[in-house]
């Protein structure tokens, strides 16, 4: 089993790119604060991580340098050869969702974006419709 959940400040602002094929990709880097006793200083781990298609398009649209993320998805190796030709295995956490955490104020003080994030307010009333009957046939 390959599952990671972790939750973090950005390091930077995500920014959105895309492949040749046209698939949305962004690379971020999120810093976690480990546990610590009295007298100790605060440390931290930085995980890379790598977001595809809408959580990536999802992530560089709401999510800004400073604000609290939470992130699930699953650790990968990749290896590769560096400018010198010497072996390399970087390892990131492919996303598979992202979700806000932290206060809605300490959300905001860092959201330096367009548009404010999705609300189901927005939801239009005549996708619903009104049933017919009264509550007699719940079962509650």
């Amino acid at each position: 089993m390959n599952n990671i959940i972790i939750m973090g400040r950005l390091t930077d602002n995500p920014e959105l790119r895309k492949t040749p094929n046209d698939i949305s990709v962004t690379s971020f880097s999120v810093a976690v604060n480990r546990s610590y006793s009295n007298g100790s200083d605060r440390q931290a781990d930085f995980f890379n991580c790598v977001a595809w298609r809408g959580t990536a398009e999802f992530i560089s649209k709401y999510f800004a340098k400073g604000q609290m993320i939470a992130i699930e998805g699953s650790m990968q190796s990749r290896r590769y050869d560096d400018r010198d030709g010497n072996k390399r295995t970087a390892w990131e956490i492919q996303v598979s969702q992202a979700h806000f955490c932290g206060s809605k104020n300490e959300n905001g003080a860092g959201f330096n974006r367009a548009e404010a994030a999705p609300s189901y307010s927005n939801a239009d009333a005549g996708d619903f419709t009104e049933l017919d009957g009264g509550d007699d046939d719940l079962p509650f």
